[in-house]
């Protein structure tokens, strides 16, 4: 029996290798997209070849180096086996197998080669997931931007469906309670749970983009699924780079006002990061707890992304399950 349709999981990407040259690679690629610095061209490009893309991807590899495992990069693992589970699970759930691909918006494996590999196994329909909870046209679109210029290099037009985001779906956020779970006695006793989501240049937000809005609501729904007090939980956003001004409270000043205000112990979620990558595994798990320490707290505990837990890959597979159904009946 041909497989009913095939999910691409798209993910933002990694470079090849904890080195300058593969940085510098990978930045030149996702720097160069207009929707992730939307620049007029003729004033970004040189300015992203001939300064920015000389002094970033030392610094950047160098923090790439700090997590990088022998299996290679943290993002792409967790992605490739995320891909697994869910493939599994959709198995479980449909009478024929459905074949699932991993793709990367810059780096590899591409998001053309995914599609490349779901179209060998026949299928007629082709749901892409991107794994941001969050839209946002810098993320979301930008995978889209890639399907669409992949289907027409390809010359292939399969029925396509698309899930733009989940941030206040019921399972996403019982996976991320569920991951929160084992700190309830903490929080409990007076911890501080600080959900930090990726950070947005304010004239996205300015001219429209949701991300924002959705990140608060995905915030308040966790912290009312653990019924916490308004005090014991807040929001921040870390990743900021330039001088712009991005969504805030940034999470390194934010980490700094709590040690200051007294506070000793903190939990630190990323809800919007489906999977450990650079992001959470050095920003967050080593430099956000360097900051806050030196700052006078004295516990900092970072909560794994959800990778490839069983709530996550279940959650994903209702959401797929769901979607491709709807539109086979619409």
């Amino acid at each position: 029996m041909p497989a009913p349709y095939g999910v691409l999981v798209a993910n933002l990407g990694t470079p090849d290798a904890p080195t300058t040259p593969a940085v510098r690679r990978f930045l030149a690629e996702f720097l160069s997209d207009p929707r992730v610095v939307g620049l007029p061209r003729l004033v970004w490009l040189p300015l992203l070849h001939g300064v920015i893309l000389r002094i970033r991807p030392p610094r950047s590899a160098r923090a790439y180096r700090e997590i990088w495992t022998e299996s290679g990069s943290p993002l792409l693992l967790n992605t490739l086996a995320l891909c697994r589970a869910l493939e599994e699970q959709l198995a479980a759930l449909s009478p024929a197998p459905v074949p699932v691909a991993a793709g990367m918006t810059y780096g590899k494996p591409s998001i053309a080669a995914a599609i490349t590999t779901l179209r060998s196994q026949g299928i007629r329909r082709l749901l892409v997931l991107p794994l941001y909870p969050q839209y946002s046209a810098t993320t979301t679109v930008s995978v889209h931007d890639r399907v669409e210029a992949a289907l027409r290099q390809q010359g292939w037009q399969p029925d396509l469906l698309r899930i733009d985001e989940y941030h206040a779906d019921e399972g996403y956020i019982a996976a991320l309670a569920e991951s929160l779970a084992g700190r309830i006695a903490d929080l409990a006793a007076g911890a501080h749970l600080l959900l930090s989501f990726h950070g947005l240049p304010l004239r996205y937000v300015d001219a429209g983009d949701p991300y924002g809005g959705q990140c608060q609501t995905t915030a308040r729904l966790i912290a009312a699924r653990l019924a916490l007090a308004p005090d014991h939980w807040s929001i921040a956003f870390q990743s900021r780079v330039g001088g712009a001004r991005w969504l805030q409270p940034y999470t390194e000043q934010r980490l700094q006002a709590l040690a200051r205000a007294g506070q000793r112990r903190v939990i630190v979620c990323c809800p919007g990061f489906a999977a450990d990558c650079l992001e959470t595994l050095e920003e967050i798990a080593i430099r956000a707890r360097a900051t806050f320490l030196a700052a006078g707290g004295e516990f900092f505990e970072y909560v794994p992304a959800l990778n490839d837990s069983p709530s996550h890959v279940a959650c994903l597979a209702r959401l797929v399950a769901a979607h491709a159904a709807a539109e086979r009946t619409a």
